[in-house]
């Protein structure tokens, strides 16, 4: 309560004290005395000239409270704190993701997540619990984003919002949505491939440029079929050139998995100079590598590629087409060289096993015509020999 003296006024129960103002000046600050529900109060209503009380309105405020048409000052805060505690308690989309990152294995998928989530997701509902979500809103969210980014990228950022609520709803954090987050439809078919002219062009190409490592790493994928980002955290001590094989560590987020090491590969891993680095293929100041560069783009120009060719990626389709294509090395191997998950990756290949196939199966019709030809031969000669 005030210290001050207090100075009445002509209304019962509102009075005020003198205090200092913002600019230093006296000024009168109101305050009233009132009993509701056997329970007394006594508040302050406001200042004279930062709030433009009067003790007209300071009554006014008195007879509210008396009322109950408003509440006091401690009801008021206690219900700004109720609703604080209420409001922290809810788990919106922006704290479900806080919950579902630290669950998350910490890397590069981790860091574009969290770069797709703090653009495209949290701008629009952060706030918001998932039980709140309205399908339209997602809707417009998706058609807003296919005029400036690609199918694929956009199934991306709605994958994560699906993810973050599926995290939400399994562990009884949050109520989920009553509708099916829908993704574009993406055709992820993309199987790139060279001719053998272009496949030369490319292998002098990688011979002719400075960057020694960035062709190491082009001639890995033709030769084995890795990932970029496989060859990028490839160490030493995964390569075992005694058994013949490379472990690959945790590739795409699947279990451990085994490349086998033909002649090209041994060659190539041999004739690389080792340094204190653990990595194959070494990054700045010998850490962990995490891009190409410029190096890539540069032996695709000078090999003369089509600019949509990914230097990387590409490498690795080409390595599976050649394979499918020989007709000798069958669905469910070429399955485990990719180190794909399931067959359905690698049924983009099989078009060009079959045609091998039917090329194949097409050397009947060469060995029946050649008999037929021969058979035809020897008629001619036994007319003749009986004239």
């Amino acid at each position: 309560m005030p210290k001050q003296k207090r100075y009445s006024t002509t209304y019962p129960g509102v009075y005020y004290v003198i205090g200092k103002g913002s600019d230093g000046k006296p000024e009168k600050i109101y305050y009233i005395r009132y009993t509701r529900k056997g329970q007394k109060t006594e508040e302050r209503a406001g200042r004279q000239y930062q709030d433009d009380m009067t003790p007209a309105r300071a009554n006014a405020v008195r007879m509210d409270r008396v009322k109950g048409k408003k509440l006091s000052n401690i009801q008021n805060r206690q219900l700004k704190e109720e609703n604080k505690h209420r409001e922290q308690k809810k788990y919106t989309i922006e704290r479900l993701w806080q919950e579902y990152k630290l669950n998350r294995t910490p890397g590069k998928s981790l860091g574009t997540d969290q770069g797709r989530y703090q653009k495209y997701i949290e701008p629009v509902f952060g706030k918001k619990e998932p039980k709140n979500l309205i399908k339209l809103d997602v809707d417009r969210v998706r058609i807003k984003l296919l005029k400036k980014l690609s199918p694929q990228s956009v199934k991306h950022v709605l994958n994560l919002l699906t993810w973050i609520i599926n995290y939400g709803t399994k562990n009884n954090l949050c109520q989920g949505i009553s509708f099916h987050i829908q993704k574009p439809s993406v055709n992820n078919e993309k199987t790139e491939d060279l001719t053998p002219s272009q496949l030369e062009n490319l292998l002098q190409a990688i011979e002719g440029d400075e960057n020694i490592d960035v062709g190491n790493m082009m001639k890995m994928a033709l030769y084995t079929g890795m990932r970029r980002g496989e060859m990028f955290k490839l160490q030493w001590r995964n390569v075992n050139l005694d058994t013949g094989f490379i472990l690959l560590k945790d590739p795409k987020g699947g279990p451990d998995q085994k490349v086998p090491i033909n002649d090209m590969t041994r060659n190539l891993l041999n004739s690389i100079v080792q340094t204190k680095s653990l990595f194959v293929f070494p990054g700045r100041n010998g850490g962990k590598r995490t891009t190409t560069g410029v190096a890539g783009r540069r032996i695709r120009e000078s090999a003369g590629l089509p600019k949509d060719f990914r230097p990387m990626h590409g490498l690795r389709h080409v390595y599976a087409s050649m394979l499918a294509s020989s007709g000798k090395v069958d669905m469910y191997v070429l399955q485990k060289l990719m180190t794909h998950k399931s067959p359905k990756m690698t049924q983009r290949y099989t078009h060009l096993r079959d045609e091998s196939l039917k090329n194949a199966a097409g050397q009947i019709d060469d060995i029946f015509n050649q008999q037929r030809e021969k058979a035809q031969d020897k008629k001619v000669i036994n007319i003749h020999n009986r004239k």
